[in-house]
């Protein structure tokens, strides 16, 4: 049975990393060990994790660290993985994961003998894990690196990896400035170079409380508020050009002609209405579904991406 790190980020996480850290040790699949690394918690998330590990001996590492934020948190837990690890799970302090939910990554990613990537939906749960229904809508289309440019399909706590799919990552020195989020940035990066595999299945309850860093959408309203916020908070930011020139800075001479060209075509300036009707033509870009792709080209137009 090959070896799975389980990748934790906590921050003032009392009210529910208890639970999440039982659902760890109730999974099917038995060779886990959990690297925590604490953002600066000031409640008592840090001995409730040292409970854990004198129940659990060898079981845990915890490193406790400054207040960085969540994605540069993240990139220094896989920097500080283990050598001897075949899959590693990213996992938030406040979910709970159903018990076979590092079997299913471990099944998909077993077969895979290139970089590869596993996420699935998740089970949107209210605070106290009442199910209110499955989120995401899984993706239309097959994960691809041409919808990764415009648009995340992984939710960051179903995420797994393989060493091929960590080693590309942690192989070049990032900007986290430039990065919308770390399981973002890990879609663009896989998609690119490997395989990623969506899971229709849920594999967690994705708990949906007032400190969530990000959220599920209760329903269409919910989701139209969440985007029409996004959109006035980052106007003129152009944020996806920014990760994608991140991205092309770091990885340009691994791409094939295809994928550079494309990724060259999205970043490059647009200034004149005929210039944005020329990059449509010719881009392959989209959004999965026929609404979100839609927005995706008259965003374009406006000259918001």
């Amino acid at each position: 049975m090959e070896k799975v790190q389980i990748l934790m980020s906590t921050f003032n996480g009392e009210a529910y990393i208890e639970e999440q850290l039982q659902s760890i040790f109730q999974q099917t699949y038995h060779n886990i060990f959990i690297l925590i690394r604490d953002d600066g918690s000031s409640d008592n998330t840090v001995p409730i994790i040292q409970k854990f590990m004198g129940l659990y001996p060898g079981k845990f590492h915890l490193i406790k660290g400054s207040n960085v934020g969540v994605i540069q948190s993240f990139f220094e837990l896989l920097n500080s993985t283990e050598l001897d690890a075949s899959y590693f799970c990213f996992c938030d302090q406040d979910d709970v994961w159903m018990n076979d939910k590092v079997e299913r990554s471990v099944q998909y990613l077993h077969s895979c003998h290139t970089a590869g990537m596993y996420c699935s939906s998740t089970m949107l749960a209210d605070q106290n894990l009442s199910p209110i229904k499955v989120w995401p809508i899984p993706p239309k289309k097959d994960p691809d690196f041409y919808n990764a440019i415009v648009q995340n399909i992984a939710v960051g706590a179903t995420v797994a990896i393989n060493k091929a799919a960590r080693d590309i990552i942690v192989s070049r020195k990032i900007n986290i400035k430039n990065l919308q989020m770390h399981d973002w940035w890990i879609y663009i990066c896989i998609s690119a170079f490997g395989n990623v595999f969506y899971d229709e299945r849920p594999t967690i309850y994705y708990r949906q409380h007032n400190n969530n860093v990000v959220g599920g959408h209760r329903s269409i309203l919910h989701e139209f508020r969440n985007k029409w916020s996004s959109f006035r908070k980052h106007s003129g930011h152009k944020l996806l050009k920014k990760q994608a020139i991140e991205f092309n800075r770091l990885y340009m001479n691994l791409l094939d002609d295809e994928k550079k060209d494309q990724l060259h075509l999205f970043i490059q300036e647009r200034k004149s209405i005929k210039e944005k009707y020329q990059f449509l033509q010719k881009s392959k870009l989209y959004r999965n579904s026929f609404l979100e792709d839609l927005l995706f080209k008259i965003l374009i137009l406006i000259g918001y991406i």
